[in-house]
Formats: C-alpha cells, structure tokens, sequence
C-alpha cells in the first residue's frame, strides 16, 4: 500500500485526505498538534512543524512515505521541497519552493527570464520607499515577501499611505526587507495547473470573483470556462516561463494574473493548488477528481490521461466564499436550499456560537458553494437563487446573503 504524506490537517486538507484514502492509499496528516480535522480524517497523524523543511524531511523518511503533497496553502510548500528531495519524490524541489514562496525571489526570476510581471523595487527603510516612489509612481503596492494569500499587500494611492504601509508590513514580515510594486490595474484572474519534468501536463486559466475587503482585493469565488479563450496561447506561454524561471519541475500550481490592454502579467505562482474551491472547478471541467490526481502524481503515477476532453464539453461552474460583513457571534444559519444534482458542494465550516469576523481574507470565510452547469449563464443564475436563500442571524440581526 502506498503511502502519502499531506501537509496540514485544516478543513483545506481534508478532501485530500480523504482522496488519498479512496485510492487505497494509506494517508498521513502532518501538522503541530491541534483540534484539526485532518487529522480525524487520516489514517495517520504525525505531529511535526511543517515550516521545519529538516524535521518534515525526517519523518517522511521515518515514514517511509512514497508521496508528500499539500493544498490550499503556503505553509509547509519548503519542507514539502525538502522531503522530496531527500527521498527522491515526485514533487516540487526545495530549492524552486523556496523560490516561489518568496515575492523577492520569484520577481527577480521572473525578470531575469523576460516574464512581463509589474517593475518592483526592495525597500528595507524609509528612504529606499522614497526612492521606491520616485522611481514607480502612484498608485503602488506595498507587499511583504512572505505572507501567503492577500495578507501583507496594501494598495497605496499617497505617499502617506505608503508610508504607514511600510510600517505594518515590516511589523507583519518576518524579513528585514519588503517590495513596492507598480500597480497594475485590470482584469484579475487566476490559472492553475501541473508541471511534469518541466513541461505543462495541463493549464486551466479561470475567472477570479473579488472582494474589496481592505485595500487590496482578496478572492471569493472563481469561475470556468474563462471567458478570454483567445489568451489561452498567451497564458501558457507565460505561465510556462514563469514556472521555468522558478525550477518548477513537477507538481500542481496556482497563479494570479492581470489582464490590462490586452496583455496578460503575471503576479504571482504558487507551487502548490489553489484555495477557494480551485480544485472542484477543475474537477468539474475535466470529470475528473482532481484531488486524487494530485496524489496519484504525488505518489508518481502518470496523470496526463485525466485532462483529455476528447471533444467532450466540459462543464460550467463556480465557487463562491460564504462570509459575514459584520462582527460578533453567529446564533444562527439558516438555510432553505434543497439540495440538488448542480449543487456540488454547499457546507458550513463555522458553527452556531463560533465568533466571527467581517470578512476580510480566507480566515474568515464561513462556508462555501460551488454550482456546475452546462453553462456559465446558468452557474451564476442558480447562484444567485441559492445565496438568497441563506440567510445568517449574528448577535440578533439577520443577514440575507443574495444581492
């Protein structure tokens, strides 16, 4: 029986967990200790810091696990890099995981190999950001280099504002450095895919829903088929040498990308799958499980077979986030859906007296819904017709979900 190592046990991990398991494969959760659900899912728990690339390395090798793979988040994508390489794996390599897991580093491959990405300068004091906004102009993005998801961005349109974003994010990196980008301003969409022996196995470009949660927009919800079909050509193009100017081997990934006077840029490639019900929308598409293909590959099987369409049409869909936009304590759900074959997932992951948040990034999300169709038309139709009929009652107001 093969054996597979995933890193972290949240609510992200589970499906892969549980993927892991109906390929017959014995499924490891790896994560500090914690009330997480991955670890009731698994057949395994081991109990290690996934930041730590050289104990994460020590226990796949005590485990003698045959695949180590992760979804959803950034957090363990270095010692995934590590246990690979020290066991010869099927995966992304330390070297292009810590690459990709550091804004500073990915942007001066992706310079140095010619991919159109926004200008970017290193700031490290008050002067370097005067210099920095001399050179770039207003707006810009002040970003650290080492936060995952929309955490550690901020958009500044002053240079006041710029000024205070310094501050935060050097208080939020853990580098003594940070970046300002050019801020380029666009369509915002996302792709993801996998790389084999550094060639594209497949790529599905999708459409990006965002919230304006704070100053810079954070995902909510994500579509397919993209509607710019004409830039498929384009994106894998860039994508590819993106992927490339990284290391990228072997692995799935999630981009973000701009699209702005026909052109496409890249912002930023993950070495992992995307959050915000990513996988579903491809599983979706393909007909396949793409939970399960990612361990098959991470256990080292073929999976080019899986992405063939073969002429068949795929199908439609979309996710979105179920969050909150107030504060306080939720002492209800209410929700009078039925469900249905287009219904394909529609969970809660918060519960009656749980705290919640206003929406701000993942952390805060709710529950989520994704729908599948033969069209996108028809996605957001229904889409709208199920949010509606959610309803959440937090500190004795009620909250409809619908437009």
């Amino acid at each position: 029986m093969k054996k597979i190592m995933v890193l972290g046990a949240i609510y992200a991990q589970v499906p892969l967990i549980e993927a892991a398991k109906r390929l017959g494969y014995h499924a490891v959760a790896a994560s500090i200790p914690g009330d997480y659900p991955g670890f009731a899912a698994a057949d395994e728990c081991c109990y290690v810091d996934i930041t730590d690339p050289e104990a994460v390395a020590e226990e796949a090798c005590r485990l003698q696990v045959d695949g180590v793979t992760t979804c959803g988040m950034d957090t363990g994508i270095v010692a995934m890099g590590r246990a690979c390489d020290k066991l010869g794996l099927c995966g992304i390599s330390q070297q292009a995981a810590a690459a990709a897991s550091n804004k500073y580093m990915s942007k001066k491959a992706f310079v140095e190999a010619g991919v159109r990405c926004a200008d970017y300068r290193v700031v490290k004091n008050e002067a370097d950001l005067e210099s920095a906004l001399d050179s770039l102009g207003l707006p810009a993005a002040v970003k650290a280099v080492d936060l995952m998801g929309s955490r550690g961005i901020y958009r500044c349109n002053t240079r006041e504002e710029a000024h205070a974003a310094f501050v935060k994010v050097m208080d939020e990196t853990r580098q003594e450095y940070c970046l300002v980008e050019e801020f380029i301003d666009g369509l915002l969409f996302g792709a993801d895919g996998m790389f084999s022996e550094g060639k594209l196995v497949f790529l599905l470009p999708f459409g990006t829903e965002a919230y304006m949660g704070g100053q810079v927009a954070t995902p909510v919800g994500h579509w397919a088929p993209f509607e710019y079909q004409d830039m498929l050509e384009e994106i894998r193009a860039l994508v590819t040498k993106a992927g490339n100017a990284l290391g990228i081997q072997n692995g799935p990934f999630n981009c973000d990308l701009m699209l702005r006077d026909g052109r496409v840029y890249l912002i930023e490639i993950n070495g992992r799958p995307g959050a915000t019900c990513i996988p579903e929308i491809i599983s979706n598409y393909y007909g396949c499980n793409y939970y399960e293909v990612i361990c098959r590959q991470a256990a080292g099987e073929d999976v080019s077979g899986f992405f063939r369409l073969d002429g068949r049409v795929p199908f439609a869909s979309i996710s979105h986030i179920i969050g909150s936009d107030r504060n306080g304590i939720l002492r209800e759900i209410r929700n009078n859906n039925e469900m249905a074959d287009d219904i394909c997932d529609l969970t809660f992951g918060a519960k009656t007296g749980d705290r919640v948040s206003r929406y701000q990034n993942g952390r805060d999300r709710l529950g989520q819904v994704i729908i599948k169709g033969s069209t996108l038309e028809e996605c957001r139709r229904r889409m709208a017709e199920v949010m509606d009929n959610i309803e959440l009652v937090i500190d004795g107001g009620s909250e409809s979900l619908g437009d």
